[in-house]
């Protein structure tokens, strides 16, 4: 029985530590830690928004020229010009009319770039056969940095 009081005293004890909580020190402590992390990582999560529109303007432009090389492959050449990009989604009415374009068209929509504006085209292409563009960020032709042009050569 002796056992049993002995056992039931640290029990009562330890249960008494655990219900304390943690002082004002050690939760001040914490919060210095985690403003001190949150210092560091703030200029990589502020930059990180124009990074990934970015990436999702190559992406779209990836997805279009996965539709052009569907539409060549069916019609035996790229939209003209004037056609552009449009030809994804509607069939053209403008010569040279396509024999056997695909019903339901290459693309559902034609995609923004992240910025609002639509892709550019250009057949013939000034880095290949054809591009694909977006003038990115500043909505301008070329410019360095985030602000340039993001496009199908790259």
């Amino acid at each position: 029985m002796q056992m049993g009081i002995s056992h039931r005293t640290e029990i009562a004890g330890l249960h008494s530590r655990v219900q304390q909580g943690f002082t004002l020190i050690e939760i001040m402590v914490v919060i210095a830690i985690l403003a001190i992390l949150a210092a560091l990582m703030m200029p990589k999560i502020m930059s990180s928004p124009n990074e990934a529109k970015r990436i999702t303007a190559k992406q779209d432009i990836g997805t279009v020229m996965q539709a052009l090389q569907l539409y060549r492959g069916n019609n035996g050449r790229y939209p003209t010009q004037e056609q552009g990009l449009r030809a994804l989604i509607e069939k053209p009415a403008t010569h040279p009319v396509p024999n056997n374009w695909k019903d339901g068209g290459y693309l559902e929509r034609l995609p923004n770039d992240p910025w609002g504006n639509g892709y550019q085209y250009l057949n013939p292409g000034v880095h290949s056969e054809i591009d694909v563009f977006s003038y990115g960020a500043d909505s301008m032709q070329g410019g360095e940095g985030n602000d340039a042009d993001i496009g199908s050569w790259e």
